[in-house]
């Protein structure tokens, strides 16, 4: 039977008071990444109102690669395959916040990137093989513009090393929570608003650190 929801106060509370307890028996201290920074480079606060529909091309994604400064990556909206295999090879912070879906070939030239953060924020939705496929990107991801999951792309997403940017999610299923709590490398799931006692309890015991 699934337990009934709980007030997000009371949620964040119950977790809050465990991570507290955690931290004093550990040592270890809980610091939180710098929404602001990562508000500001989501699509709609920088990308141009002219590059609407646009397409990062192979062209553009090689003089991005030449020149990081003369090409703004946040302004497209889809991405051509060839290009995100240019951009795997980018070893900085790649910014494709404006990306409203990738391909599944895409994702997987994309979970190559080197550098130590890749921002996919305006994606939606993930498919299962992209999850999978994004999970092995070696630095830190964020996917705020998800709204929803499912279980097998929760578990896949469970297995990445960085820090999983998800803070579009507003809630999760108990198995969800079950899967991200065994997450290793920094949590973010700040817009949760509801969860079940059994999805909490999971949360209250996060194998690396969590941010609410």
């Amino acid at each position: 039977m699934i337990a009934p929801a709980v007030k997000q106060s009371n949620i964040f509370a119950r977790i809050s008071a465990l991570l507290a307890i955690s931290c004093m028996a550990t040592g270890v201290g809980y610091s939180k990444p710098n929404l602001l920074t990562e508000q500001s480079d989501s699509p709609n606060s920088s990308a141009s109102d002219d590059a609407s529909g646009s397409v990062l091309t192979v062209e553009i994604a090689k003089q991005y690669l030449a020149d990081a400064d003369s090409v703004d990556t946040k302004q497209f909206t889809s991405i051509e395959d060839a290009a995100a295999e240019a951009l795997g090879k980018h070893d900085g912070k790649l910014n494709l916040s404006g990306l409203t879906s990738v391909s599944d070939v895409a994702a997987e030239a994309l979970s190559k990137h080197e550098g130590f953060l890749l921002n996919l924020g305006g994606l939606t939705s993930l498919s299962d093989s992209q999850a999978e496929a994004l999970a092995r990107h070696e630095g830190d991801i964020w996917l705020y513009g998800l709204t929803s999951l499912s279980d097998v792309a929760a578990e896949a997403l469970a297995k990445h090393k960085g820090y999983l940017g998800l803070g579009g999610l507003t809630s999760l299923s108990e198995s969800q929570a079950a899967f991200l709590s065994k997450h290793e490398g920094g949590l973010g799931l700040g817009g949760l608003t509801s969860l079940s006692d059994v999805a909490a309890e999971a949360l209250s015991k996060p194998e690396g650190d969590l941010w609410l």
